[in-house]
């Protein structure tokens, strides 16, 4: 693979996937806009997840979701698809690097890596790994205005043109029993968040997950922060909803898989520009 900064670009409009090589410069659409990568080996792809995993969890700690040893992202692996890596448990999410991950067996078993796993992280990922083969990754973590919104037991209201990106779109687990060790409460949530890119976990945080690892990170990002949105919005008066028709034009316009890819671009090049070492 070619660096990162060369390797990745953006957009949004129709086109078959192109490689990497095609991104760099190839003009096969009409805006010239670079699509998500395609890989010619199961390695090369492991390897873009697991840089995507580092990226993730270095974005993680500049926007502040990281508490104590709270919060996880996982990537199913091309080959071995109940396995998933994961980050390693009692790590900063500012110091991860691609070779720091581990990867775990649907029985919770690390058959790669040097850490430990987090219980909770195998308990609701492996269970929504399950539940949606169509899942490549998965993420959550205690986020200030996340875990705050969750605290309603509501679901986020059409607001802003980002919120909606989850109308409609997103589920609510309606229960807080503790930290999550059991497989059968993970179920209960892969459950609540059914065929949707995102659930509420309430008095918990957030869950959001993608078609790659950039699109769920990227959803828990603008999710955390329609939530901060709405918490202000309602402490200082009532907001006015978007109507059901125009909130539903504009997910598609700002919620697909493509969009949610995309809109992680600028903060992959930031960050891989002033932390190389994740790369590693």
């Amino acid at each position: 693979m070619g660096k990162a900064s060369d390797a990745f670009g953006a957009g949004v409009i129709s086109e078959p996937p192109q490689t990497e090589g095609q991104m760099a410069g190839a003009q096969t659409n009409v805006l010239n806009v670079p699509r998500p990568p395609t890989f010619a080996t199961a390695a090369e792809e492991r390897l873009h997840r697991k840089r995507m995993l580092a990226t993730s969890f270095r974005l993680f700690s500049r926007f502040g979701f990281d508490e104590g040893v709270a919060g996880h992202i996982t990537a199913r692996d091309p080959e071995r698809l109940d396995h998933f890596w994961v980050n390693p448990f009692g790590m900063h999410f500012g110091q991860i690097r691609a070779s720091d991950l581990i990867l775990v067996n649907h029985r919770g078993e690390v058959v790669e890596g040097k850490y430990p796993v987090n219980g909770a992280a195998f308990a609701i990922h492996s269970q929504v790994h399950a539940a949606r083969p169509d899942v490549i990754a998965a993420a959550h973590a205690h986020s200030m205005y996340g875990k705050s919104w969750a605290t309603l037991g509501r679901l986020l209201d059409p607001i802003t043109q980002d919120a909606c990106a989850f109308y409609e779109d997103h589920g609510l687990f309606e229960d807080f029993t503790g930290v999550v060790y059991e497989t059968s409460e993970g179920e209960r949530i892969a459950q609540a968040l059914g065929q949707n890119k995102a659930a509420i976990l309430r008095n918990h945080g957030l869950i959001t997950v993608g078609h790659c690892v950039e699109e769920a990170a990227w959803w828990f990002i603008t999710m955390d922060r329609s939530c901060q949105a709405q918490l202000l919005a309602e402490a200082a008066g009532a907001p006015v909803k978007i109507d059901h028709a125009n909130a539903l034009a504009t997910r598609e316009q700002v919620g697909s898989h493509l969009a949610g890819w995309f809109q992680f671009q600028p903060l992959l090049a930031r960050i891989t520009r002033d932390e190389p070492d994740l790369l590693e």
